[in-house]
């Protein structure tokens, strides 16, 4: 009964070692550059308009996100006119009207961002059982805890996931409907390269390189996730200042009270 089982066992071994690999080992995640690294960091607010033109011409096809609305645009520097525009680009569903029935009309600045899908289901029909998360918060989601830049680590993973599509490596087995990127954890995910360079045109004239445009999709999807970040830390520097000048005066207190003690 023993010999086997042990013979089965080494018949499995074998199979495993004989195996194609199914992931290779992921290099780490190069470390970018970020306006609103650091305590006093901002939101740089040209790179954010044209990652939010990134994500609105290209990403918004498949990935909502449902915590923003239109109006919130203004953070990054959109004016109410254009704010309007933007919204107005899209159709969103209201009613019901008098008929009891639900309608389109044209969005308003009050409106969250229209979802590519109606729910769930429709988008896993619609992208072979893959459900695209919501990327409303997606850099506070992938930052990397053990990293001091607050959220500069997982704009960093956004950044590199976006540049990280390639061929597999020679005798590495792709599930079906897969796609290989090296920087994804298994090097194995379902969304197709979205980005290549040239897939928009930037307003500004920047040139839409593939660096460009995901250094500057993360940029826009890091001010979505943490919009009062600048607020927090300008509030944080006012407290520490005051705390300063607070230990001054303490100091001096002190002094003056204890002087003739020897």
């Amino acid at each position: 009964m023993r010999a086997p089982v042990l013979a089965a066992a080494g018949l499995a071994l074998a199979a495993l070692a004989a195996a194609p690999a199914l992931a290779q080992e992921q290099p780490s995640i190069p470390t970018q550059s970020w306006s609103f690294d650091g305590p006093f960091g901002t939101f740089d607010r040209a790179a954010a308009q044209r990652g939010f033109q990134v994500y609105e011409e290209v990403c918004s096809r498949c990935h909502s996100m449902n915590l923003l609305h239109y109006r919130d645009l203004e953070g990054i520097g959109y004016d109410g006119a254009q704010i309007a525009a933007i919204a107005a680009n899209h159709q969103v569903t209201d009613g019901p009207n008098d008929q009891g029935q639900m309608y389109q009309r044209p969005g308003r600045p009050s409106d969250a961002f229209v979802a590519p899908f109606p729910n769930e289901q429709a988008a896993r029909v619609a992208l072979n059982g893959a459900l695209p998360p919501d990327l409303s918060l997606i850099i506070k989601a992938r930052a990397d805890s053990s990293l001091t830049k607050d959220i500069g680590g997982g704009a960093d993973y956004v950044d590199a996931l976006l540049q990280g599509f390639k061929e597999p490596p020679a005798g590495m087995t792709m599930a079906a409907n897969m796609n290989y990127n090296e920087y994804f954890p298994g090097n194995q995910i379902a969304m197709p390269q979205p980005l290549h360079g040239d897939d928009v045109q930037y307003g500004d004239g920047t040139k839409a390189t593939l660096p460009q445009e995901a250094h500057d999709v993360a940029t826009f999807l890091a001010w979505a996730s943490e919009p009062m970040m600048e607020e927090r830390k300008r509030t944080g520097a006012k407290v520490l200042i005051f705390l300063l000048a607070m230990a001054g005066v303490l100091y001096a207190a002190k002094r003056q009270i204890w002087a003739d003690v020897h």
